[in-house]
């Protein structure tokens, strides 16, 4: 009988053993790996982006400032703790809040894009649903900006809470804090809307 964490695993190390091949690649400046790892990237950085500046054609901008940056510095990248996802995301998140700091706008437009999901949506998918897109980005709006950014992170992008600490420059168990604070202010305002 086959160990179901050993047969979840193997497609996991696959993925990994490939990203790290392929970053190797875009380090050498193979430019088909540094396509590749445009594409693969490009859907999650934009759909973060613009939820975190609100709209579009600052998201695309920073979206092209992002890819720009990794190309400038993937040869110093290297792999540490955290994957080639969070480094490019944590681009990603410093070029955004150099825009706020020299912006201080905040435009939402009506429709944020979704990010690519998995075949089978997450319990945390499926609350987003129920509770309706449009509302739930309004109960968020009165969190605090990192609380913002965990919440984004962690149940838009699924990532987890080392890597989430990686892309803001926190601890984990700031992030920890940050997220269940969020929560507990999340659930407040449901209980009291109800």
């Amino acid at each position: 009988m086959v160990d179901k964490s050993t047969a979840a695993a193997a497609p996991a190390r696959e993925s990994q053993e490939r990203m790290r091949l392929l970053v190797d690649r875009a380090q050498q400046g193979d430019r088909e790996a540094l396509e590749e790892l445009y594409l693969l990237h490009f859907d999650r950085i934009y759909s973060y982006l613009h939820m975190s500046v609100g709209n579009r054609h600052d998201a695309e901008d920073l979206t092209t400032q992002t890819f720009l940056k990794m190309l400038e510095s993937i040869k110093r990248f290297r792999w540490r703790s955290a994957p080639f996802s969070a480094w490019l995301f944590r681009i990603a998140h410093n070029l955004a809040m150099d825009h706020f700091r020299a912006s201080r706008r905040w435009q939402p437009e009506e429709e944020v894009p979704e990010p690519r999901g998995e075949e089978e949506p997450s319990a945390e998918a499926q609350a987003l649903q129920s509770i309706g897109r449009q509302s739930m980005l309004e109960l968020i709006e009165g969190l605090s900006e990192e609380q913002q950014q965990v919440l984004t992170l962690k149940f838009v992008f699924n990532f987890p809470n080392a890597e989430v600490a990686t892309i803001l420059g926190k601890t984990e168990g700031a992030v920890k804090s940050l997220q269940h604070r969020a929560l507990v202010s999340l659930q407040k305002q449901i209980a009291r809307d109800a």
